[in-house]
């Protein structure tokens, strides 16, 4: 019983160390991770892990290991802020995988970076053909930055002369057939007004509907509850 409170109080201690450094070391650490943020990150935590089962041996030295890691992150975060040349050792250089509709091969090789794995990043930011694409680059977080060619990105209002309103995001009001009662209540709505607007698009309940959003119009967008599937594969 002893050996089992003490895993709890040194499990919970460990969490209050990991959160007290990753709150020294910057919010990147749970975001865009760098090759070096990902090994430190793994081995603090992992040391963590070794302090809350530390039943036999001393936890201070995981404990001091912990620190001493948050410690180096820190002077090298410190280092490669004022060096570029640090910068680029630690965290790596930007590679240039598509420019000017030709792929270069040998930075996918150098990233390590299938043709197929460029192809589904390409998708899953909205390009379905590379021929709409002028410039893709690696960046040295792991993430491909896109550049639309000139003729087929989305016209602006800037280029239409235009002066739309400010954007502004949407409410959940129906989340997985469950009314939001607070966030109806923040729109100035109440459940008679919903269910209106309910009849008024074809539904009888709440439970219809898997999403139901908001925006500053006033306009109810309605996704209704289903169990259909597309079993189709369009992609290699």
């Amino acid at each position: 019983m002893q050996d089992i409170l003490k895993v709890v109080v040194l499990s919970v201690v460990s969490e209050i160390v990991l959160f007290v450094l990753t709150k020294l070391m910057g919010n990147k650490e749970m975001s865009q991770l760098s090759m070096f943020d990902y090994i430190i990150g793994i081995t603090i935590g992992s040391i963590a892990a070794e302090m809350a089962t530390a039943l036999e041996s001393d936890y201070m030295q995981p404990l001091v290991a912990m620190v001493v890691y948050a410690i180096v992150a820190i002077a090298i975060s410190l280092t490669c802020n004022k060096s570029l040349k640090a910068r680029r050792f630690i965290y790596g250089d930007s590679l240039v995988l598509l420019n000017n509709g030709k792929l270069y091969r040998k930075n996918f090789k150098t990233a390590k970076l299938d043709l197929n794995e460029f192809l589904v990043q390409c998708r899953s930011n909205g390009y379905f053909n590379i021929a709409d694409i002028d410039t893709a680059i690696l960046e040295s977080n792991g993430k491909i930055s896109f550049l639309p060619k000139s003729t087929t990105r989305p016209a602006t209002p800037m280029d239409l002369n235009l002066s739309p309103d400010a954007a502004t995001i949407t409410v959940d009001l129906i989340l997985d057939g469950r009314i939001v009662h607070e966030n109806l209540k923040n729109v100035g709505h109440d459940e008679m007004w919903l269910q209106k607007q309910l009849v008024s698009q074809g539904f009888e309940k709440p439970e219809q509907i898997f999403l139901a959003t908001l925006d500053n119009q006033d306009n109810l967008s309605l996704y209704e509850n289903n169990d259909l599937s597309n079993s189709h594969d369009f992609f290699a």
